[in-house]
């Protein structure tokens, strides 16, 4: 079984001690990994990592959080990123967070529909943070909607029917950690019903930790057990579920 996380921020932290011999042995496992972005400052770090590790790829961009908190980011120099690395892959991760209600909703949106514009400039996929903004995401979206215009909903949240209007609209929808949550019955029932052509996994890494290992660090290593609940829903092989989502993400990140 070939893995491929979508999503795991392997320049965090968390990964100081042993991040070279993390990725010795998922590159030994023959595991793909994304490592997505949330400033510039990562984006350098991903793309460093992207060279060092073959079975690595880069996503660069502004994640919503830090638009807010430092609203000098030049995209002037993400888009240069892009243009100087085959390496990169996507942008993301970007788009909406309103869990704070006091957060600047305005600037958001503005680096949001910019790092669009920046995706359609360079024919590469999004991928989409979104946190309580499902209706803005989907109005944007559906606003700056061409025909190169694709990505991916990492670790998706919404309903059924939000889901759907994403497929529709050339998007992915990635589960992560909390389809395997108990008490995550709306994200279950997704996972069980969308179909199996426009469905990725990723572990958020080092973030969201399904059981049983909840609590403790996450790593790729974990993607396993998010594929493990998805097959149990859909009462198919584990097997099945890692070789579709492999190749669904070979296919949105247009590699070979």
């Amino acid at each position: 079984m070939i893995f491929f996380d979508t999503h795991a921020h392997m320049y965090d932290e968390a990964f100081d001690k042993d991040r070279d011999e993390l990725l010795k042995l998922l590159e030994k496992l023959e595991y793909k990994i994304v490592c997505p972005s949330e400033n510039y400052e990562t984006s350098l770090q991903s793309i460093e990592l992207s060279k060092k590790f073959k079975n690595l790829y880069a996503a660069i961009g502004i994640h919503p959080y830090f638009a807010e908190i430092d609203k000098k980011c030049d995209l002037k120099k993400i888009f240069d990123l892009v243009k100087a690395n085959s390496e990169v892959v996507a942008i993301g991760e970007i788009g909406l967070d309103y869990y704070d209600k006091n957060n600047n909703r305005e600037i958001q949106k503005e680096y949001f529909i910019n790092q669009i514009n920046i995706a359609q400039e360079t024919d590469l996929p999004v991928i989409i943070h979104d946190r309580k903004a499902h209706g803005d995401i989907f109005s944007i979206i559906k606003k700056m909607k061409k025909h190169n215009l694709r990505g991916i909903m990492h670790s998706f949240s919404g309903s059924i029917e939000f889901a759907n209007e994403m497929i529709k609209s050339d998007f992915y929808i990635s589960f992560a950690g909390p389809v395997a949550y108990k008490n995550s019955k709306r994200i279950k029932e997704i996972a069980r019903i969308i179909p199996l052509e426009r469905m990725l996994i990723e572990t958020d890494s080092p973030y969201m930790t399904p059981p049983p290992f909840t609590g403790q660090r996450n790593t790729s290593l974990n993607l396993y057990y998010i594929a493990k609940e998805i097959a149990a829903l859909r009462n198919i092989s584990i097997e099945k579920i890692i070789e579709i989502t492999y190749q669904n993400a070979m296919d949105i990140y247009g590699l070979k």
